[in-house]
């Protein structure tokens, strides 16, 4: 079964940092592509940011560069979010999502290029 879990969502005030986390199981790491979306009440679903197999390619929404940073670690399965200075606009669910990949492809930023999805983890930012 495919399993993929985020954590480290919260509350935290305007200008503060979350460290989000993605962890997977019953999937072969290192065939997968990540990258975080998130959702606020009323919006669709919007590209955040997105690492490929290698690491090779990582490319983040324009809003958000200089803020939010992307990692992944193979020997743990997991891939996470830093996000810093963070507004009230950045609140929103997010999600982690995984695709299957043959080789350091370019980032896929529309959700329908994803294979598995994550449940969701809360940030609420307050100003």
């Amino acid at each position: 079964q495919v399993l993929l879990v985020e954590s480290g969502g919260g509350l935290v005030q305007a200008g503060g940092s979350l460290r989000l986390s993605c962890a997977a199981s019953g999937l072969t790491f290192n065939n997968l592509a990540w990258g975080w979306f998130r959702q606020a009440p009323g919006a669709e679903r919007e590209f955040v940011t997105g690492i490929s197999l290698y690491g090779g390619h990582i490319y983040y929404a324009e809003n958000l560069k200089g803020r939010f940073t992307i990692s992944r670690d193979n020997a743990k399965s997991s891939v996470n979010l830093q996000m810093n200075s963070l507004k009230p606009e950045d609140t929103a669910v997010y999600f982690c999502a995984a695709r299957h990949v043959g080789f350091d492809a370019s980032i896929a930023t529309i959700p329908i290029d994803y294979d598995y999805w994550g449940q969701g983890t809360q940030v609420t930012v307050s100003s």
